[in-house]
């Protein structure tokens, strides 16, 4: 009977396993909108964020759609608005914080699954099934002058998105949000982990340019303009920023 047991439990890993690399590979072929649930959080519990949070309106995220929506026609998606936006109710808890980036595997592989337990429990309807899930940390501007990388995982496709809560950065939050949107999709960092600097040529919205400097725009994975060899700025808002493409291959936009 435990042998029984045994194996059903393991046949129910396997399949469990199977279906969400086949959901994720499905996500990927882009016949259909993927739908994005967008969680607030206030993570200070401050009264100044709560305020922010109330403020907040589906409408204040189509930016976000309209731009990947641009994207798409660049790289002749048939697919005339592949990601629709849902803001959804509170989230009272905060995730699990990922752990330093120099941890043991072990203490990853942990994180990970645990932030996934998390969103299981914390996933309140938004009127439609979701495929990706988003919660939006929102940070008082007055008591922090700088917020951690914010994190994404494929594997669940869920992020935790570190964002000011101020009307004056909500521009610049788009940009966070659209960046941990494409990690949920397989979209790797194009910067350099230790200087932040974008890497070329894969880093660069115009890598073949001549002259190759000022950049114009950023690549959304790297988040900065290039300016000079050594010398780069955040990009402020979404129109400064474009897919390239590696970023639209590893989604599955391009060949």
């Amino acid at each position: 009977m435990l042998k029984t047991v045994r194996i059903i439990f393991w046949v129910v890993v396997v399949a469990t396993a199977l279906m969400q690399v086949w959901d994720e590979y499905q996500a990927l072929q882009w016949r259909k909108p993927l739908h994005v649930a967008l969680y607030p959080v206030n993570v200070d519990d401050s009264a100044e964020v709560e305020a922010y949070m109330a403020t907040l309106h589906e409408d204040d995220f189509k930016v976000i759609a309209q731009y990947f929506a641009r994207e798409a026609r660049r790289y002749q998606l048939p697919l005339s608005q592949p990601v629709v936006f849902h803001l959804g109710p509170v989230i009272k808890q905060i995730p699990p914080a990922p752990p330093a980036v120099n941890a043991p595997l072990l203490d990853i592989i942990l994180w990970s699954l645990k932030f996934r337990w998390f969103a299981w429990q914390h996933q309140p309807p938004v009127g439609l099934p979701v495929d990706i899930k988003l919660y939006l940390l929102y940070h008082d501007a007055h008591t922090h002058s700088r917020l951690l990388h914010s994190t994404a995982l494929q594997k669940g496709r869920i992020g935790r998105v570190n964002l000011f809560a101020v009307a004056a950065q909500h521009e610049q939050n788009t940009v966070v949000i659209a960046h941990e949107l494409l990690h949920t999709l397989s979209a790797s960092d194009k910067y350099d982990l230790n200087t932040n600097a974008p890497l070329r040529p894969q880093g660069y919205a115009e890598p073949y340019m001549q002259p190759l400097y000022p950049q114009k725009k950023a690549e959304i994975m790297a988040g900065k303009i290039p300016l000079s060899a050594s010398r780069a700025r955040m990009a402020i808002n979404l129109d400064e920023t474009i897919i390239g493409r590696t970023t639209s291959r590893e989604i599955g936009w391009a060949q």
